[in-house]
């Protein structure tokens, strides 16, 4: 080898020790955008997440968190994800649907009684949802809930008559559901939920459904005073990445990184389920109204929610994923019953 030749051995040797390192030691950076309040305790569950993410990877996963809708609502999370500006979301089932509405099926009005119900059919059509969404180019970190969903209002209503006589928030691009709750004879406004504090303001929205949670820690209880005694549906909703990105974090490092996030999904599962009472406990001591439902005008409100349900079929959610969801509810209220004997 000429002494010419060397020099260039030498240098592409040097240059590869330089760069290659630098390349190794990028970390991933995933940023991820939601709805729920900084520092709540919520947020504070993420950040954990966030934290064990870079620990676990030594460094080389970092999450980068915009909370407080800061990158907009749950459709526009979800559009940026697409358009790769953003890398992962947790989103409630407004978000999720946008991906697909499959997941509208966990959250049909009046149709579980309690959330062992609702998780027991989630863990039936689990395996289905999360292939649906891969597909799509989305991967399930985990799973949660924020809670059942409530009418609160600015005038007491405890019955369906009562409710159609006010106008109602509803999720803008959710054009289905929209024509659902029209259908049924309410009044309701599409808007983003970013919008819905100035709405309620102004005078644009008079109710709007929340778990009482969401409700407190965002304050939007202070504009309406009234909260009905009445679990409509719960609010379902997950934590997802890119699948593009997943694929960027080492194969080694992914199964202890699902891990941190599903602990977390439990965690936060649990949280909801202990909080919800001292929640409204603690909307009461600052005004809020608790509006009793009675036994009867909570069967009109079933029976109004069944007698949409095929329109809900048509279009709200796929029929398959409707049918899929009443089907595992009623083996689980079987399998129950049965064990009671």
């Amino acid at each position: 080898m000429t002494s010419f030749a060397l020099l260039v051995a030498l240098l592409v040797a040097l240059l590869a020790g330089l760069v290659a390192p630098t390349q190794a030691q990028a970390p991933i950076t995933v940023k991820m955008a939601t709805l729920v309040p900084e520092n709540s305790a919520w947020f504070l569950v993420l950040k954990e997440v966030a934290d064990q993410w870079g620990k676990l990877s030594g460094g080389k996963v970092r999450v980068l968190l915009y909370p407080g809708g800061r990158q907009g609502d749950d459709p526009d999370v979800v559009r940026k994800m697409n358009l790769g500006t953003l890398n992962a979301g947790v989103l409630t089932s407004a978000g999720l649907g946008e991906i697909d509405r499959s997941v509208y099926a966990l959250s049909i009005p009046m149709a579980f009684n309690d959330y062992d119900e609702v998780y027991a059919v989630l863990e039936k059509m689990r395996p289905k949802l999360e292939a649906q969404f891969e597909a799509k180019g989305f991967v399930i970190l985990n799973w949660a809930d924020g809670g059942w969903n409530h009418f609160f209002t600015k005038t007491s209503a405890a019955s369906p008559d009562e409710m159609r006589k006010l106008k109602m928030f509803s999720w803008a691009g959710d054009s289905k559901t929209t024509e659902v709750w029209k259908k049924m004879g309410f009044d309701p406004r599409p808007a983003p939920s970013t919008e819905l504090v100035t709405g309620l303001q102004t005078g644009l929205f008079e109710c709007y459904l929340a778990p009482p949670q969401v409700s407190l820690i965002t304050r939007y209880y202070e504009q309406t005073k009234y909260m009905t005694d009445m679990p409509w549906q719960i609010l379902m909703g997950a934590t997802i990445i890119r699948k593009e990105t997943w694929e960027k974090i080492p194969a080694d490092l992914r199964p202890q990184l699902l891990a941190a996030a599903r602990t977390a999904g439990t965690k936060l599962q649990q949280a909801i389920r202990l909080e919800q009472l001292p929640d409204v406990e603690a909307m009461k001591k600052n005004g809020l109204v608790v509006v009793p439902v009675d036994a009867r005008t909570r069967e009109v409100w079933r029976r109004a929610a069944e007698t949409a349900y095929p329109l809900m079929k048509q279009g709200a959610m796929p029929a398959d994923a409707f049918d899929d969801a009443l089907r595992y509810r009623d083996e689980y209220r079987r399998q129950k019953g049965a064990a009671k004997k």
